[in-house]
């Protein structure tokens, strides 16, 4: 009896020796799996706040940017303004001086009336009592003629000199006016997107909190399994440097055809904001700063490709051609606050890739809705 209890006492002990490792296996397990798993959300969270951080700064500096450019519109307008004032004096002025210029005509022709009648310069000259006095006559109504006509003349050619400036001043203004209406659209579209940055940003702060809280519990119940943990985030780092050498190496200089040309802006979808003036110095380029001609003569000059950086002079590079005849690496162009104020690369599909107010660099749709009713058909090749 007392050999059956020691026997089942080994027993006990043995499975208990054998039992408790085994457990702390998997204890052990548990909590590395879920701490890895924590840390790889806190690691998400974190490089999703890095993105959403530039995101802001570059919507702050696309607002600070977009508010300059504001102000110097408004600026410009207000001295358009004065200058259209100062035309319209000087059109009054000119008005005035007809009527001094018409009494002087009337004056003079009085000045040939007999007896206080009204006679045209044929009766003057029919008046005549002599040939002599005909000539006379003849002479003093010539020179008359020829001042009134002067007179009149310097008037027309005044008076069309001031509308002619009033009409480019008017275009000018209405350009301004227009580009203003734009600047606001885009600046409005530029706030809301830092708003909901912003917004996005608090939850995943809160997020990060959370996560953090919950890697410390972890780790304080899981000491022991640091030294494991340390080398899940060497062969962790050792794999996100092998990424970035591979990337780095994939990096190829591209050629001046249309299809990297088109692909080496695909790094910016999602990823830029629109700034007016943007994509001319390292630094925009950098954070993903870009205005539609910006853009396009950035990627163009990724292809070995030299083309201006302003709508105005993009709109005369290359030859036109037909929508119809349209291919990869076209630009279009499209009238919105002014014509030919948007251009982008046609990318195929009735799709164009640009750098747009709302999105920053995106492919956008020409096929239909807003860019399809502002496109006009005109259509450039500068790729041969």
């Amino acid at each position: 009896m007392n050999s059956k209890k020691v026997l089942a006492s080994i027993t006990i002990a043995l499975g208990l020796m054998i039992a408790a490792p085994l457990s702390n296996d998997v204890a052990h397990a548990d909590t590395q799996d879920e701490l890895k798993e924590k840390r790889q959300e806190l690691e998400s969270i974190q490089a999703e706040l890095i993105e959403l951080n530039e995101d802001i700064e570059r919507a702050d500096e696309a607002i600070k940017a977009n508010k300059e450019k504001m102000k110097e519109t408004e600026q410009q307008i207000e001295e358009k303004e004065e200058e259209m004032q100062v035309l319209e004096e000087d059109i009054a002025d000119l008005e005035k001086d007809i009527e001094k210029r018409a009494e002087i005509l009337k004056e003079r022709a009085s000045a040939l009336q007999k007896n206080g009648g009204s006679v045209q310069y044929l009766d003057v000259l029919f008046g005549s009592t002599s040939f002599s006095d005909f000539i006379d006559r003849f002479a003093l109504v010539s020179k008359i003629t020829k001042a009134d006509n002067t007179i009149i003349e310097a008037y027309e050619a005044d008076k069309q000199k001031v509308e002619d400036q009033k009409a480019i001043l008017e275009d000018s203004l209405n350009e301004l006016t227009d580009m203003q209406a734009d600047l606001e659209v885009m600046q409005e579209e530029t706030m809301a997107q830092k708003e909901q940055n912003e917004a996005k940003k608090e939850k995943l702060q809160e997020k990060e909190a959370d996560s953090k809280s919950i890697i410390n519990q972890l780790e304080l119940e899981a000491s022991d399994l640091r030294q494991v943990d340390e080398n899940a985030q060497a062969i962790v780092n050792s794999n996100n440097e092998k990424n970035i050498a591979s990337q780095t190496s994939q990096v190829k200089p591209v050629s001046g055809n249309a299809s990297s040309i088109i692909s080496v802006g695909y790094k910016y979808i999602g990823n830029s904001t629109y700034k007016f003036g943007g994509g001319r110095s390292s630094s925009d380029i950098a954070r993903g700063l870009f205005d539609c001609s910006g853009y396009v003569s950035w990627a163009f000059r990724q292809g070995g490709v030299n083309i201006p950086a302003s709508t105005s002079a993009l709109s005369g590079v290359g030859k036109r051609i037909s929508p119809s005849q349209m291919q990869p690496g076209d630009l279009v162009f499209f009238n919105t606050y002014k014509t030919n104020g948007h251009v982008g690369i046609y990318v195929g599909g009735n799709q164009f890739i640009g750098s747009q107010s709302s999105t920053g660099v995106a492919i956008a749709n020409m096929g239909s809705g807003y860019w399809a009713n502002t496109f006009k058909g005109h259509v450039r090749r500068v790729l041969n």
